[in-house]
């Protein structure tokens, strides 16, 4: 049995998806800024696309940027903050120790420029709260930029009210909802939210494709130059056929979002449930709130390469934190954030589920991922020193 359990890393395309993409591929092809029939044919796709994303967020289509996905979207939203912030002196930006590293190498990026970083603990439960936020706020605050769910382990943040806390004090709010769209309802007006990125492959639309919510009157600040396309503030002819697969992915997971959820926790506590049983493991963030398709767990004594490796060959596709690092051999940054000592870190798991998943794929997950822990232990040098005593076991 193969089983696919890496939908935080991108999910497959939908029907729906593929269905919206193909006539914008080889029938109405054209460019949307030309001023013949076929170019405003797809500037009307285009069109109808962000009016169904607006729908979908709560907010206005002027309102809608579309971009390459989550990571440009998160880009643009934090530099313009930062450059208008700076215009009226204003230099400090809060945000959270286990953010996406594009929101994290972003803010890395403008302390070099000369901005000020404070990055929030998110305790062993990897969340903030709004009163951390409230007390962290300086009048010189430009931007708070904290993230909706996070991507490895699954926790939900309180955004409506961190969102409240900022307007309150007038500092602008982004958050990085590239976990939670189309899976969480969000209303960016009703939760306070100024700024928000999302990215299409996460809920079963195309890669290669998302979009930046920015309340209108907030200045945007390019990061790709060169034509007038989307209001001027994003040049590069439009993904048309990406954009259109995006919003109809969009519609339907915002459509099925509470069938779905429903479905997907069942799953995803029935996979709790089964792995928690093997000894000297860990849950990894909060049981709730949580996301609904993810579980991300601890195993002392192994190494968690190892683990993937071995689960791949008995055809289970996991990963060990978010797919943007994989090829980093440093443990997850958001696990040293909840306080996973290094050696512990090192033996992660994340396995993140869909509607598409069934009981009988998690039970084989269970199975497979039982089996190969004690196979790695039974030859892990570090397994047989916490066995013999030489070492006191950090999860019991």
């Amino acid at each position: 049995m193969r089983v696919y359990a890496d939908n935080a890393a991108t999910t497959a395309a939908s029907q729906v998806a593929i269905d919206a993409m193909l006539p914008y591929l080889n029938k109405v092809y054209g460019n949307p800024s030309s001023l013949h029939s076929v170019g405003q044919e797809a500037k009307e796709a285009l069109d109808a696309a962000r009016a169904t994303v607006a729908q979908c967020l709560g907010c206005e289509p002027r309102e809608i940027i579309f971009t390459s996905g989550g990571s440009e979207a998160d880009n643009q939203a934090i530099i313009s903050a930062a450059r208008f912030g700076a215009l009226k002196g204003k230099k400090h930006i809060l945000s959270t120790a286990f953010e996406h590293h594009a929101v994290l190498h972003t803010l890395k990026k403008l302390e070099k420029e000369g901005f000020e970083v404070e990055l929030l603990p998110v305790g062993e439960l990897g969340t903030v709260t709004p009163e951390q936020v409230a007390k962290a706020i300086r009048p010189d605050t430009a931007l708070v930029t904290i993230m909706y769910a996070n991507n490895e382990i699954g926790s939900i943040l309180p955004i409506p009210e961190i969102g409240r806390v900022c307007h309150e004090k007038g500092v602008l709010f982004h958050t990085d909802a590239v976990q939670a769209a189309g899976h969480l309802h969000i209303n960016v007006k009703e939760q306070n939210i100024d700024m928000l990125s999302l990215s299409g492959h996460k809920f079963h639309g195309p890669k290669g494709v998302g979009v930046l919510y920015a309340r209108q009157g907030i200045p945007l600040t390019n990061i790709i130059e060169g034509g007038a396309q989307e209001r001027g503030k994003r040049g590069g002819t439009e993904n048309v056929p990406g954009i259109a697969a995006m919003a109809a992915a969009l519609k339907e997971a915002c459509a099925n979002m509470d069938e779905n959820t429903k479905k997907v926790t069942a799953l995803r506590d029935r996979l709790i449930d089964g792995i928690a049983k093997i000894p000297h493991c860990a849950l990894n963030g909060a049981r709730s709130p949580r996301l609904p398709g993810n579980v991300n767990f601890c195993f002392e004594g192994i190494e968690g390469e190892s683990l993937l490796l071995l689960l791949d060959a008995k055809g289970i596709s996991a990963s060990s934190g978010s797919a943007c690092t994989s090829g980093s051999l440093d443990p997850s940054h958001v696990l040293l954030a909840i306080g996973r000592p290094h050696e512990v870190a090192h033996g992660s798991l994340r396995l993140t589920l869909c509607e598409e998943n069934t009981a009988e794929e998690v039970d084989e997950i269970i199975r497979a991922v039982t089996e190969t822990v004690e196979y790695l232990r039974g030859f892990s040098p570090v397994w047989r020193d916490l066995q013999s005593g030489k070492r006191d076991y950090i999860l019991k």
